[in-house]
């Protein structure tokens, strides 16, 4: 099927609107409170200033060293609740808030091995073109190597794009069914997905930045040290938490136009 991005951008859009009350309280709850948590209680250290490179890679190893579990119970909330938000987005017999949070628990175990499983595929890679190209010794074949590992990681991440939905509209627990489902969605609408979350990825990065330099002038303006660090953060959080629900809401576009109108009708005959 092909790939409308502009009926994507409305559906989601639409979508959102729709559900824009349990929505945002959802991403409040497991987006906004983490990140706003793991903000005010164990922030990643800042450099000092002149620090090396090698400095600050040595002082961020550190900090995830110690701080790895908490990072990890984070990822994992924020997981849930995006799979949350996918099960309100895709299923139309209207689960409530409870039966929501069931179902994208029961997603949590397949999407991170099949998130493990191209973890490992992407590293093998990076491992294969990093010796050929240091076996080499040219700078050219390192240019070009470098070059071919972002687009081979941008091509997968697109490819592999769609996992989440497949494993909540299509029910599919087998995380390599799950990768393998995704690979063939995608099939034919690679280039228009790229460029799609390509231009919706520098449109997020800009209006988080506006946003969040606009706001934070006016705090400064009125707060100053703790308190304007506090709110600072809070705004970030609340950012962060809107950019996520518009980010569900377009996954779960793409996989309803590129799967077809009957995918969530056999999902539920099978389930």
């Amino acid at each position: 099927m092909k790939f409308d991005s502009n009926q994507a951008w409305k559906d989601a859009s639409a979508s959102v609107m729709a559900n824009r009350d349990v929505l945002l309280a959802l991403a409040g709850v497991f987006i906004a409170l983490p990140a706003l948590a793991l903000a005010i209680f164990m922030p990643p250290p800042e450099p000092p200033s002149g620090a090396t490179p090698e400095a600050a890679l040595a002082l961020m190893g550190e900090y995830y060293t110690h701080s790895w579990l908490a990072l990890l119970g984070i990822a994992l909330l924020q997981l849930l609740g995006t799979l949350t938000m996918l099960t309100l987005f895709t299923d139309r017999s209207r689960p409530t808030v409870g039966e929501a949070i069931k179902r994208g628990a029961r997603g949590v175990l397949p999407v991170i091995a099949a998130q493990v499983i191209m973890a490992l595929g992407l590293g093998l890679l990076v491992s294969v073109l990093m010796i050929a190209a240091i076996a080499s010794g040219a700078a050219l074949l390192k240019l070009a190597a470098g070059l071919l590992l972002v687009g081979a990681v941008a091509y997968v991440l697109v490819r592999t794009a769609l996992v989440s939905p497949i494993v909540i509209v299509e029910d599919q627990r087998n995380p390599i069914m799950a990768l393998n489902r995704s690979w063939q969605l995608t099939k034919g609408s690679t280039g228009k997905l790229a460029g799609f979350f390509a231009i919706l990825l520098v449109a997020a990065v800009v209006i988080y930045i506006v946003l969040a330099a606009g706001i934070g002038l006016i705090v400064s303006l009125i707060a100053s040290g703790s308190t304007e660090a506090a709110i600072k953060d809070l705004i970030a959080s609340f950012l962060q938490a809107v950019l996520s629900v518009y980010s569900v809401a377009i996954i779960a576009a793409c996989h309803r136009q590129l799967a077809g109108p009957s995918a969530e009708v056999e999902a539920r005959t099978f389930s």
